[in-house]
């Protein structure tokens, strides 16, 4: 299972925060700190992996590019990805680059768990309308994913993430990847 976000979106807090370990991937103040593929054993046949983050970090275009290039070929190349993980701020969702990131792993025909993080940045009513909002633009374009709110530090949305993320990879390990 991968995870893919725009930098700074709290992909690392969420890898720790969904595997109860508080220390499994490096959470920096800086973005874009994720320049490689990140690979966490969970046990012997289960991995995670960390995809670098796009759009916010301060890189020259050309680090950029690589990066585009570099996620973008991982994904549709991967047989053993059994879903993916996007994360996307919730003050900021469904920017050009996530929708490019959707289109790329949209081929795949796996699921796709988006996670719009740092809920609890915005009151109550702020989140469940940007939630109503993504859930609209996935329903039209992206019928295969699945959408919730989260929030690592406001310890939101942690349970259905994990039984999803949990699901996918029992089913991983029942199809043998």
């Amino acid at each position: 299972m991968a995870f893919a976000g725009r930098s700074n979106a709290g992909k690392s807090s969420a890898l720790n925060t969904l595997t109860g370990r508080r220390k499994l991937a490096h959470v920096s103040k800086t973005p874009g700190r994720t320049r490689l593929i990140n690979f966490f054993a969970i046990d012997r046949n289960t991995y995670l992996v960390d995809l670098p983050g796009y759009g916010y970090a301060r890189v020259p275009g050309e680090m950029k590019r690589q990066w585009a290039a570099l996620v973008g070929g991982y994904l549709n190349r991967r047989q053993q990805i059994c879903g993916l993980v996007v994360l996307m701020d919730v003050r900021h969702p469904m920017t050009p680059l996530d929708q490019q990131l959707l289109d790329w792993f949209a081929t795949t025909g796996k699921p796709v768990l988006v996670l719009l993080t740092k809920a609890d940045k915005l009151s109550r009513s702020q989140a469940a309308n940007q939630l109503q909002k993504v859930e609209a633009v996935l329903r039209k374009h992206y019928p295969g994913c699945t959408v919730q709110l989260f929030s690592s530090t406001g310890r939101l949305g942690i349970q259905q993430a994990q039984d999803i993320v949990t699901g996918w990879l029992s089913g991983a390990e029942e199809n043998g990847r």
